[in-house]
């Protein structure tokens, strides 16, 4: 689940005051806070997200989604907060805007301080969405312990604070079976399935979205939850461009889905689903091996979306969305 991200065009600090003004006249229990949270206290510490789970308490959702603990920050000042990017292996430096009823936005995010310590810090998601804000918060929570906590008094590694708990596996477990039965039940895979090429006429590429904190792309949740592959085949009967899903289940094997191509219904739908199945079953089945779609070790089956393109001839192509 992806943080939210709204456009503000007036600046995220104007944004929630009047957020904030908004909220007091519906809700008059919130006027008794108008004090802006601040981080002096807490300012120069590096802190490592240790979890991010629903109020449930589990870190995956029906739909496979990981919830994935990702971010380090540290406050800066005032207005600005140090976030850190995997791509750049640094920390960069982000405005913080502070609003009313300890809330804050940074990197896109819209976050209300639930708890505040120089060992820990506690934030819960909050939804935007045009000119209001829900204070009632997404449900989903953000600990975050800090660097030197772990290691001095812990005695551990952030990535053991990371690991997957009992009641994720076992919600996973659920999960799996429910798909395995039925196709139908299908989620999301945390490792998703890989198309092999057993032929140098198939190129086989996975679409990918690199996250970079500095581009203001973050947001790679798209990949996890529809992973999108381009199939190109050279020297093929003919030229052709067929987009659609398709089940892969626990053994790998492929079961039609639906086109992915927008038209109303009647016989070029069903031309299109014809000749793509017989795409699939065909040059697909034939020159790909798969391996299946897996979340915690635990193969399954899971939906994806191809993008096949046909070349006639010596012609080379890439297939693309």
């Amino acid at each position: 689940m992806p943080l939210k991200t709204i456009p503000i065009k007036t600046g995220a600090l104007l944004f929630l005051a009047s957020l904030a003004i908004a909220g007091c006249k519906s809700n008059p229990n919130l006027r008794a806070n108008k004090k802006q949270i601040s981080f002096k206290t807490i300012q120069g510490i590096t802190y490592t997200e240790v979890s991010r789970t629903q109020q449930n308490g589990l870190s995956f959702n029906e739909y496979g989604y990981h919830l994935n603990p990702d971010w380090r920050l540290r406050f800066v000042s005032a207005d600005s907060v140090a976030l850190f990017s995997p791509v750049k292996k640094a920390f960069l430096n982000f405005p913080l805007a502070l609003g009313f009823d300890s809330v804050i936005y940074t990197n896109h995010s819209f976050l209300k301080m639930r708890q505040m310590s120089k060992d820990s810090l506690v934030f819960e998601l909050l939804l935007a969405k045009n000119d209001s804000l829900d204070v009632g918060g997404a449900k989903v929570f953000m600990k975050f312990y800090a660097d030197n906590y772990i290691t001095d008094k812990l005695h551990t590694t952030a990535a053991t604070l990371q690991h997957y708990k009992t009641q994720d596996t076992l919600f996973v477990m659920q999960l799996v079976a429910k798909a395995n039965l039925d196709m139908k039940n299908s989620f999301a895979a945390q490792q998703p399935v890989q198309l092999i090429s057993k032929s140098p006429r198939v190129a086989v590429h996975k679409f990918k979205t690199v996250a970079d904190l500095a581009l203001n792309n973050n947001n790679t949740s798209a990949d996890y939850m529809n992973p999108e592959y381009g199939i190109t085949i050279n020297k093929a009967y003919g030229d052709f461009d067929y987009s659609f899903s398709v089940y892969v289940d626990k053994a790998g094997k492929m079961y039609y889905g639906e086109p992915l191509t927008a038209f109303p219904e009647g016989t070029y739908r069903d031309n299109y689903i014809l000749k793509s199945t017989a795409i699939m079953n065909s040059y697909i089945k034939q020159y790909l091996r798969n391996i299946p779609g897996e979340t915690l070790g635990m193969k399954h089956a899971s939906l994806i979306s191809l993008h096949v393109k046909g070349v006639a001839g010596n012609n080379n192509g890439i297939a693309s969305r």
